[in-house]
């Protein structure tokens, strides 16, 4: 009988669970590549036995090609599973077209890959036009020019992450970390992706954009008769009893004044008097330690109980959560006592 000894064999490479290519275009935000490469590469740190990792390369556009000019893992030919659009630090409206990006982008959807993009980079992705008539999120402040420039997207601007499925949009300039974890969960798990954010001090992937973002009203419409009924909603909000005396003030049929509301606003009369309100809200549970019945009546709502759901509906949070995450006051402290 002879004694046998079994060879212990390395265990072979898995590979890369994916190959992510981040594209560099003008005035793109650096940080967003440098911090998803980084991520990336935490969480193959932290995707265990056998160590999985994601191999992530950067590309860019020179003269009629785009070409990788950095590469995590080097050697292997190049077969991409997603392609991410990150934000820029310049506004929309000063983006050059990136006509040669859209082409690459779309070549690579056309080979299997997943295209995504965070915040601006919507905008470089909607010139594929790979997302008309599909749901998409963009910075909460983009989203009217999104809109207008790309009218067949389906916005939602609300979301942090829209997810679907072979395309991934995500809103503001620091969402390329909820994008990131959102891959990395569905690439290597979601107790890889817990352990990133852990290891990293972040929250896992957000899912509403409502807390963060402002009213902005416009003013720059041209109808001067509505711009004055705006303004007086703005002045007179938490007394007006409702909006269906503002037509007559802006010397129109009911019917007329909707309409141009609309036209110039982008809503309705009830609703931008509901966004004028929930903003002064915000404001007060900011900046005040107010109770927040007494900022309900403040701000024109007799019934606390319908303030709180307005107000959860349009930022996303109850009064209570949303001071607890924003409010700035300082908390007040009782006397010292006094010496005897």
């Amino acid at each position: 009988m002879t004694n046998t000894v079994a060879k212990r064999t390395k265990p072979s490479d898995p590979g890369p669970a994916a190959e992510i290519g981040l594209l560099i275009y003008p005035d793109c935000q650096l940080a967003a590549i440098y911090g998803l490469t980084d991520l990336f590469r935490i969480a193959g740190e932290w995707s265990g036995a056998p160590a999985r990792h994601i191999r992530v390369t950067h590309w860019q556009a020179t003269g009629d090609s785009v070409t990788c000019i950095w590469d995590s893992h080097p050697g292997a030919p190049h077969r991409l599973s997603h392609a991410i659009t990150p934000p820029s630090l310049i506004q929309p409206d000063r983006m050059a077209p990136q006509p040669i990006a859209a082409r690459w982008l779309s070549a690579r959807h056309a080979e299997g890959a997943t295209l995504c993009s965070v915040c601006a980079g919507a905008f470089v992705l909607a010139e594929t036009g790979l997302i008309d008539g599909r749901r998409a999120t963009t910075h909460w402040a983009f989203a009217r020019q999104l809109a207008e420039r790309f009218p067949k997207v389906q916005l939602a601007d609300s979301m942090m992450v829209v997810d679907e499925g072979d395309i991934l949009t995500a809103g503001g300039i620091l969402a390329w970390a909820d994008l990131g974890l959102t891959l990395v969960g569905r690439l290597l798990g979601p107790a890889t992706m817990l352990a990133t954010a852990r290891f990293l001090l972040i929250e896992p992937p957000r899912h509403s954009q409502r807390p963060f973002a402002q009213f902005i009203p416009r003013f720059d419409h041209g109808d001067d008769p509505i711009r004055q009924v705006q303004h007086q909603i703005h002045a007179e909000a938490a007394t007006l009893e409702g909006v269906a005396d503002l037509a007559g003030r802006a010397g129109m049929t009911s019917r007329t004044f909707l309409r141009r509301f609309r036209a110039a606003t982008g809503m309705t009369p009830v609703e931008y008097l509901q966004q004028v309100r929930i903003a002064k809200a915000r404001e007060a549970l900011e900046r005040t330690l107010l109770p927040v019945d007494r900022i309900a009546w403040d701000v024109g709502y007799s019934d606390a109980a319908t303030f709180r759901k307005l107000f959860q509906k349009l930022a996303g949070l109850p009064p209570a959560a949303y001071r607890q995450q924003f409010g700035i006051a300082p908390e007040e402290r009782a006397p010292p006592p006094a010496k005897g």
